[in-house]
């Protein structure tokens, strides 16, 4: 989000002195080009990803961040030799830096204080830094933040024109956002002032006019994307300079303050890109890039993916030179893995999604090209040699995974838990959506239109269900989270109509301050609207009750599930696999019927998702062909019959059962015929049966560990449930989770027509919802006596269904 990002078009860009050139970020490197000209120059070709450039007010130099080892650290370019020098050392993130205006200092962020985003300054002599100083101080606040550090942070210094002051983001006072404005004279110490104040979310980075009399910025005030807005440089009213519907972001004034230069992310633009605005005026002009003219030798790779008959087929591709830094198209979609293994590789993975055969530029030297497609076929890595003006065409095909996965067309896959847009590097589409889907041989995409601050930035999508399950078609559905962190997130599935407002409960400060309502109350709104509605990345850790001192436990999940205002739980998703599992199992013991759904959490518009790629925790629905509509499909899920997933394909079969179903016996049975299969893109280290919360089978894995058909019995002696688990002990390429994991919904068992019982869980979820009502009753943010009444009223009303069962 903060942090510069890797894309194939800009990211950032900076004018020359003389307003004839601009230098920016692209593709990793460093470029030049002149504003008449289609042609960019490559300045730098280092060991990392360079970004963020700021152009010396002498003309002679730019100082920039580069990606190094693990850090961001600042280094300096001379224009002349092409030479570059490092500034900063320490392993810190060094970014934002700034020249004063008279060229002999500089402003930047580090984390090198208690690794917390600081304002710096530092003087510039002979190519080093010289005198670095912390001009901010550290605020622990006491405010109740949560998606936020409770140390305030400072970010995006810019010098006033005079080089008296700074201009910089702080979030200080303020429990949601990234900040307002704050102004202070560029010294150690000195006090700092707010001179506005709005939500920001990282991207406002201002920038004042040549003359000092205005600042512009990006704002999504009042609207669901970043647009260019403009006030005076000691704060006043603002007013809005772009009235676009995608992000103008990384705004510069020129020096001789006639344009703008600022990235965009129009969703019909292939990559993001430099567009320019007069000022005043307001004509728009884009900075063509024609030509790319490198430092090094490269060569040219022309790439396609193939199926069995030679027919292009979507894949999701990772490349790297022999420095481990990716190559791509120049209008792909970048995206990062920043859940990747430092001791295993230099830099973070990167991948993008094929479509169709494209170009790629590559240095000279060992090229690696690995290519995946969801789960159902073998991934495939190839070494391509590539020599100066090279011109290769390499063709790679893909298989199905070998003992093909016989009834995988009763299957299909699907992310519950995708955010189409998001706040983004990117603008996302429907139809882009579908390309990033095909290529991860994904079915289904379930877009939880989500708040982001202040903002929608799906709203537009709200209620757009399409209901085609013809073969190969990618069928995206509209939903909601309802994001009350409080309580617990809620995936509202196939929502048909409008969204629910205000989209949260529990924000602090805010007219939504109050816990009401509920999610069992966002069910019933939901259920009006036709959707499904479950339990999103729930939990990382198994909540304690019985914890000395006492947790504090909020989450609703066994209220929910008690009142009966609960369809599905995402046991594979943006959360710990296993504790969730736990938490899930302690439900069934006690007979709930809950099944097991799996959600990404994916934000599809980053160039870093939070979580992973489109389709990296899915769910598999049982869905015989002729049956296949939306409200078949929403149906199945909510029966169970489905299995959750981040990799394997696994099947299980009970007494002749699938998943989902009932087995009902008169009395306890010694031996019950059970069908166990897996296949699986990874080798996995455990493959077993586990009925009421225990493992009752290990079954064998030989060879490779990645396939398996196993057949034997089960004793049943009591009523519960069994299901079949597939997981790893770590993480296994290219599934990029922290470890591999993959669940079967039970299958149900009922002996003697009597309700499964685990009075010790029965006993964890009363003194859950007892720390519950504990916390909740000196919640002070209520609009009214009656539904602080009404809410408590609920939660006793779930307790007594536990304590019941005891």
């Amino acid at each position: 989000m903060y942090l510069p990002q890797l894309t194939s078009g800009p990211s950032s860009v900076a004018w020359s002195p003389d307003s004839h050139e601009v230098v920016y970020s692209m593709a990793g490197s460093l470029w030049r080009q002149k504003v008449d000209s289609t042609a960019a120059l490559q300045i730098t070709d280092g060991a990392g990803y360079d970004y963020q450039p700021d152009w010396s007010p002498d003309g002679k130099s730019v100082v920039y961040v580069s990606h190094q080892k693990d850090a961001m650290e600042l280094w300096l370019l001379d224009l002349t030799s092409g030479k570059s020098q490092q500034l900063t050392s320490g392993g810190a993130v060094n970014v934002e830096p700034r020249w004063s205006p008279d060229g002999k200092r500089i402003a930047f962020v580090s984390t090198t204080y208690n690794k917390r985003f600081h304002i710096f300054r530092a003087d510039v002599s002979e190519g080093k830094l010289e005198n670095v100083v912390r001009l901010t101080g550290e605020t622990k606040s006491d405010l109740p933040r949560y998606y936020y550090s409770p140390f305030d942070t400072e970010i995006s210094p810019v010098w006033t024109r005079d080089g008296k002051e700074i201009l910089f983001v702080s979030n200080r006072g303020h429990i949601q956002g990234s900040g307002g404005f704050w102004r202070m004279r560029a010294e150690p110490g000195a006090e700092a002032r707010e001179i506005h104040y709005e939500e920001t979310n990282w991207k406002a980075r201002p920038d004042f006019s040549p003359d000092g009399s205005r600042m512009v910025y990006s704002s999504y005030l009042g609207q669901q994307w970043h647009n260019l807005w403009v006030m005076p440089a000691n704060g006043g009213d603002a007013f809005p300079l772009t009235y676009d519907a995608f992000d103008c972001t990384s705004v510069r004034w020129s020096p001789d303050g006639k344009q703008l230069a600022f990235i965009t992310n129009s969703a019909a633009a292939p990559a993001t890109k430099i567009e320019f605005r007069d000022v005043p005026g307001g004509s728009l002009g884009e900075l063509a890039i024609a030509a790319r003219n490198y430092l090094e030798p490269h060569g040219t790779i022309e790439l396609r993916v193939v199926d069995g008959s030679g027919n292009d087929l979507p894949a999701r591709i990772s490349v790297t030179d022999e420095n481990g830094k990716v190559v791509a198209p120049d209008s792909a979609w970048i995206h990062a893995d920043d859940g990747y293994d430092r001791k295993e590789r230099r830099f973070e993975g990167h991948y993008f999604h094929l479509n169709e055969a494209a170009n790629l530029i590559a240095t000279v030297g060992q090229i690696k090209i690995d290519v995946a497609k969801g789960f159902e076929y073998a991934p495939v890595t190839k070494i391509v040699e590539v020599q100066p003006g090279d011109q290769k065409q390499v063709e790679i095909k893909l298989e199905p995974l070998s003992n093909e996965w016989k009834d995988g067309k009763d299957w299909i896959s699907a992310d519950l838990h995708v955010h189409m847009n998001y706040g983004g590097t990117y603008q996302d589409s429907s139809a882009h959506l579908v390309e990033q889907a095909k290529a991860e041989g994904l079915r289904v995409v379930s877009n939880l239109i989500v708040n982001k601050e202040q903002r929608f930035p799906d709203l537009a999508s709200a209620g757009e269900n399409q209901d085609n399950f013809a073969s190969g078609n990618v069928v995206i559905i509209a939903g909601q989270e309802f994001h009350t962190s409080y309580w617990g997130h809620r995936g509202l599935v196939a929502l048909r109509g409008s969204l629910i407002l205000p989209g949260y409960a529990g924000y602090p400060n805010t007219a939504a301050a109050s816990l009401y309502p509920m999610n069992a109350d966002v069910y019933e709104m939901a259920r009006l609207q036709g959707a499904l509605v479950g339990a999103v990345h729930p939990f990382d850790a198994e909540p304690d009750p019985f914890a000395n001192p006492p947790e504090k436990i909020t989450d609703e999940l066994p209220v929910d599930v008690a009142l009966e205002k609960l369809d599905y739980m995402e046991i594979v998703g943006f959360s710990d696999h296993r504790s969730t599992a736990a938490v899930w199992y302690r439900l069934l013991n006690l007979g709930f019927r809950l099944p097991a759904g799996a959600g990404t959490d994916a934000t599809a518009d980053y160039a870093a998702p939070i979580r992973g790629h489109v389709g990296m925790d899915r769910v598999y629905v049982q869905l015989p062909e002729k049956f296949r509509t939306l409200d078949s499909w929403k149906d199945n899920l909510k029966a169970g019959r489905t299995f959750a997933t981040n990799g394997p394909l696994i099947e299980f079969t009970l007494g002749g059962h699938g998943v989902g179903d009932e087995l009902k016996f008169d009395e306890a049975q010694a031996a019950v015929p059970f069908a166990a299969k897996l296949r699986s893109i990874v080798p996995v280290d455990h493959f077993e049966v586990v009925c009421n919360g225990r493992v009752v089978q290990t079954l064998k894995l030989a060879g490779t560990r990645d396939s398996a058909d196993v057949a034997g019995t089960l004793p049943l002696k009591e009523s519960g449930w069994c299901v079949l688990r597939a997981s790893s002990d770590g993480a296994e390429y290219p599934v990029l989770d922290n470890y591999v994991y993959a669940t079967t919904s039970p299958v149900y068992v009922t002996i003697g027509g009597k309700r499964p019982r685990s009075p010790e869980d029965a006993k964890y979820f009363a003194a859950w919802i007892d720390r519950t009502i504990d916390v909740t009753s000196q919640y002070p943010d209520w609009n009214s006596a009656a539904e602080k009444d009404y809410v408590l009223k609920r939660l006793a009303e779930a307790k007594a269904v536990y304590e019941k069962m005891e």
